[in-house]
């Protein structure tokens, strides 16, 4: 399985179940910027306790490793846990959402992007993927999210919304980064 072709599976398992998700990270700054190497798939999902048996059991055991518990722990706790495909080594980090404003606002920005297999899979704005991207960057200091960043940056151009990613830029209290980031 290649990883676009688990992307749209964990698209159409999520859709077939109701739950609401979007993709961000890696695969998101892929889609919106310049392509770079990864083997993860980042996911935010809204996912209830009811939810996680029919979840885990749409990625069934002789292909998939979920682990039931982690999935009802990552509902408990608002993390994460993950969907892994053993025989290439993908992986899916299935994330729950907290409760914040911001996610609230994440959730209304959706962009649905078809695939080359017509595949509509939910994607999270390239706006809050680069807000992410700098939570990140300012969580673990890695370059790669600033490469990313930048990437959106070149490739949007002026179809992005400046104005929403600068207004959450302060209220995430990322604002510094943020100006760094334009003006470098």
């Amino acid at each position: 399985m290649e990883l676009s072709e688990l992307l749209e599976r964990v698209a159409r398992t999520f859709e077939g179940l109701s739950i609401p998700y979007l993709v961000t990270g890696s695969m998101a700054t892929i889609t919106y910027g310049e392509p770079r190497f990864t083997n993860d798939i980042d996911v935010v999902v809204r996912l209830g306790h009811r939810q996680v048996d029919a979840l885990c059991a749409a990625f069934p055991d002789d292909e998939f490793y979920v682990s039931r518990d982690a999935a009802r722990e990552a509902v408990d706790r608002n993390s994460q846990f993950n969907i892994l495909y053993p025989r290439t080594g993908l992986k899916v980090y299935v994330i729950v959402a907290v409760d914040s404003d911001f996610n609230v606002s994440r959730f209304r920005r959706l962009r649905r992007l078809v695939t080359a297999s017509d595949v509509e899979i939910t994607f999270a704005s390239p706006e809050d993927v680069i807000l992410k991207k700098l939570q990140y960057y300012r969580e673990g200091g890695s370059e790669k999210h600033l490469r990313d960043i930048s990437g959106v940056l070149r490739v949007m151009g002026q179809e992005l919304d400046l104005e929403y990613t600068a207004k959450w830029a302060g209220r995430l209290g990322l604002e510094e980064i943020w100006v760094q980031v334009r003006n470098s």
